[in-house]
């Protein structure tokens, strides 16, 4: 299969393009443009001039893109998850499951495009401002430029594409490398939905190339990125006055009280820390269990985990398939070795099949250690003994990231505790960190990134608020 680039509503062949390997075969899948400067120009221009015809564009006849847009990926949606489950290893049902979490997005894109309101301002509360009448209005802000990861490769773009078309903005789309076939459906879906030439537009290549064009360049202005908090605080530290947001790392934990019943608390927690191999932003990767239930939990967290089934992503009962890069395994590797050489246990796994890693559980990892402090993205979870909740609390704070944290008590004062004293971007009361519907606000504090996705919020950010005053005196 050959792809060629998305550009002012063509497919455009390129000048050179790359092989891409399926992730758990190691075979090639699809042949890739890899854009040079001239293409991503081409792109970023194809946007720039199609910014006005979006703008005036009715909102409702936007929401009808979307909404047209939603059921035509309705329609494919096996096909949508065999393509994902091909190029990212996902397992082909998680895959179901992103494909429908992403035609909520669409949906709920198409609802906000006819939500974007203004509001009317009292100037007279000021001495001065009496015989006046002023309202404010939200207008698009123009190009948005929307680099997106391999995790989530349908779900995440959706959440960049989505609000950005609801406002009236274009968008110039840059998906990671391992996955650009899903943007490439997502393009032609649009084109069937009817959206005009130019306003979404889809070049792959490499980041360093035409990630830095799109973040430089004058004709966009906001940069949406997913990604990591390097290649995050780059971009940040290039786009000027741009706009921007951004989704970065995180090393998510949950804090087990005492006196909770583990029986729907032991499934949940395999499912957030195992789910897609663990590269997931949100995925569990610290679980601080007080003393009175520590011994417990672990054996039956481990038992659990023994269960899940290994193989092919294509095989609808894997749960647990290959990393996204044979440089992961080695690197996940290396984390387990540096824990266990200072004084971490193995409770399971540990090891790697090819270019699958073994589900792992780790015992007793110091916090400065790599599995603790920084983000795994991989198929492993540590399990801490505490003494209490405030210790715990502690230990989750301990971090550079501050994306999502979760907590298990019967204890509404602890719950409401936790809820003050977590300093994250969300508190999930009685559920992992890593729960997500597509409408709530998303974000994270320190190096878990800047803004807030979900729908509304996105679109908060991807609007200029403008004021009118009428004199009437």
């Amino acid at each position: 299969m050959k792809k060629d680039l998305y550009i002012n509503g063509n497919w455009k062949e390129a000048k050179k393009y790359t092989s891409l390997v399926s992730p758990y075969s190691g075979e090639e899948i699809a042949l890739v443009p890899a854009a040079d400067e001239e293409e991503a120009n081409q792109a970023i221009e194809a946007a720039y001039q199609a910014r006005r015809t979006m703008a005036k564009m009715p909102s409702h006849q936007r929401a009808l893109i979307l909404e047209k847009a939603a059921s035509l990926l309705e329609e494919r949606a096996q096909e949508a998850a065999e393509l994902i489950a091909l190029e990212a290893a996902k397992p082909v049902t998680t895959a179901m499951g992103e494909v429908q979490r992403t035609i909520q997005t669409y949906k709920f894109a198409a609802e906000e495009a006819k939500r974007i309101y203004g509001e009317t301002l009292p100037l007279d509360a000021a001495p001065g401002g009496e015989g006046r009448v002023a309202y404010t209005v939200l207008e698009p802000i123009g190009v948005i430029g929307a680099i997106t990861p391999f995790n989530f490769p349908m779900n995440l773009v959706a959440h960049k594409v989505g609000p950005a078309l609801a406002a009236g903005n274009t968008v110039v789309l840059k998906p990671a490398n391992q996955t650009p076939l899903s943007a490439f459906f997502i393009a032609q879906i649009f084109a069937e939905a009817g959206l005009p030439a130019g306003a979404l537009n889809v070049v792959t290549g490499s980041g360093s190339l035409i990630g830095e064009m799109i973040v430089k360049d004058e004709r966009v202005s906001k940069i949406s990125f997913t990604g990591s908090p390097a290649v995050g605080i780059g971009i940040r530290n290039k786009a000027g006055l741009k706009r921007v947001t951004l989704e970065l790392g995180s090393n998510a934990a949950v804090i087990i009280d005492k006196g909770v019943n583990l029986d729907k608390i032991i499934p949940r927690c395999v499912m957030g820390a195992y789910s897609f191999q663990g590269q997931v932003c949100i995925s569990l990767q610290r679980i601080y269990v007080v003393e009175e239930l520590y011994e417990e939990f672990v054996a039956r967290f481990v038992e659990r985990a023994k269960s899940l089934k290994i193989g092919s992503p294509l095989e609808p009962s894997t749960d647990i398939s290959a990393l996204i890069n044979p440089k992961d395994v080695e690197r996940t590797l290396s984390w387990i070795d540096e824990a266990v050489h200072q004084g971490a246990r193995v409770a399971l796994g540990g090891q790697a099949e090819g270019n699958v890693l073994l589900p792992t559980v780790l015992l007793e990892a110091d916090p400065s250690q790599k599995v603790s402090c920084q983000e795994v993205f991989a198929p492993i979870v540590l399990i801490n003994k505490v003494k209490d909740v405030d210790e715990a609390i502690s230990l989750v704070n301990d971090s550079r990231y501050g994306l999502q944290a979760g907590i298990y008590t019967d204890n509404i004062h602890t719950a409401l505790d936790a809820a003050e004293n977590l300093h994250v971007g969300g508190v999930l009361i009685n559920d992992i960190p890593t729960f997500r519907v597509d409408h709530m606000p998303y974000g994270g504090v320190k190096e878990s990134g800047v803004g807030r996705e979900g729908v509304r919020y996105a679109i908060e950010e991807m609007t200029e608020k403008k004021l009118v005053i009428f004199n009437r005196n």
